[in-house]
């Protein structure tokens, strides 16, 4: 009777969930978490890629207490509106350009300045420090993971070859955020489309041309439909890239596992600035395939560009001032930062 009355109560403690049963690794049973991702790359594209290596060494690090869904060519939330989806818990972690939300970040926006940067790693490297030099108050809706920018900005033509600032004058070119104000600055008219929009654009003639790093030539296929690149490296620019998670799935998250994706995130900014470079190589190999020709500018026309868009980082720091954002030394860091850390091409 007494081991009737305990394989009775086993199985009652059994239906009602009051044995745990072990996972590998030792840790309790957990319900796993899971969490979509909303990524504006096409699949093929290798930061796609790059996105899901991170998810699954946070799902190795966790035991398979985190699992990720990934969207990817803007299937979860389009370019420009995968920040908000990511506010209001449509997608519980993106990845998309700060300058597609217009307006959002103001401080922040120094990233994308033409500060004349040449590879990806300093750009995500000095994006990263400034993020944690003024941690800006802007980002606060979300819990920001990590942050990750482009190597040089280059301007890139379907027909007309660039050699000078006067062969831009009136040129129709693709471009967005502080790029069009940059375009706007060496004497051409902005053409607002986002990168997955731009192939078109440029094949039926909206667009003369467009602003992007090489990498977008092969990743976007852009090497397609242009036959120029004007290696423009002293008016160069960058975009800063953000990996933000819903501030709510963030806090519902446990202190361990919080601290795991911190870690893979520290690392993974570093891998993304590499990647930016190494698809810039490929970026390289592809237009040459196709016969793009790459055009460098003379130093001296060089210079010429850097001080056509002077101006801009003037104007930064004003707005920033009526702002009551310390936009001046963010623009000091960031240009000091450069300094010290890249070498010239």
């Amino acid at each position: 009777m007494k081991r009737h009355l305990v394989l009775n109560l086993f199985l009652f403690a059994f239906l009602t969930g009051l044995i745990v049963v072990s996972v590998p690794g030792g840790s309790a049973a957990q319900e796993v978490i899971k969490l979509n991702y909303a990524n504006f790359f096409p699949a093929p594209e290798p930061h796609s890629g790059n996105i899901e290596a991170w998810g699954k060494e946070i799902e190795q690090k966790t035991n398979g207490r985190v699992k990720m869904t990934f969207f990817h060519a803007g299937t979860l939330a389009p370019a420009d509106q995968i920040y908000d989806s990511v506010v209001k818990g449509i997608s519980d972690i993106g990845m998309s350009c700060f300058t597609y939300t217009r307006g959002k970040f103001p401080l922040t926006s120094v990233i994308d300045l033409p500060l004349g940067l040449q590879n990806g790693v300093t750009a995500t490297r000095m994006a990263n420090a400034y993020f944690k030099k003024f941690m800006p108050k802007e980002c606060d809706e979300v819990k920001m993971l990590y942050v990750h920018a482009h190597g040089p900005g280059l301007i890139h033509t379907t027909k007309k070859p660039i050699t000078k600032l006067e062969d831009l004058k009136g040129m129709k070119i693709r471009s967005t955020g502080l790029a069009s104000k940059l375009v706007l600055a060496l004497g051409a008219a902005p053409v607002g489309t986002t990168m997955p929009e731009t192939y078109d654009a440029l094949r039926t003639g909206v667009a003369e041309g467009a602003t992007a790093p090489i990498q977008a030539l092969k990743g976007f296929r852009w090497g397609e439909v242009i036959s120029y690149t004007i290696l423009n490296y002293g008016s160069s620019y960058s975009t800063g890239f953000f990996i933000a998670m819903n501030k709510n799935k963030w806090n519902a998250l446990p202190p361990d596992i919080q601290k795991i994706f911190e870690q893979a995130s520290e690392a993974w900014a570093e891998k993304t600035g590499a990647l930016w470079d190494s698809t810039d190589q490929d970026g390289i190999k592809f237009i040459t395939d196709k016969g793009v020709k790459m055009l460098p500018l003379s130093k001296e026309e060089d210079a010429r560009w850097a001080e056509a868009v002077k101006p801009l980082l003037t104007a930064y720091v004003d707005e920033m001032k009526a702002k009551n954002l310390p936009g001046a030394e963010a623009l000091n860091f960031c240009r000091d930062y450069i300094k010290a850390n890249q070498k010239a091409k």
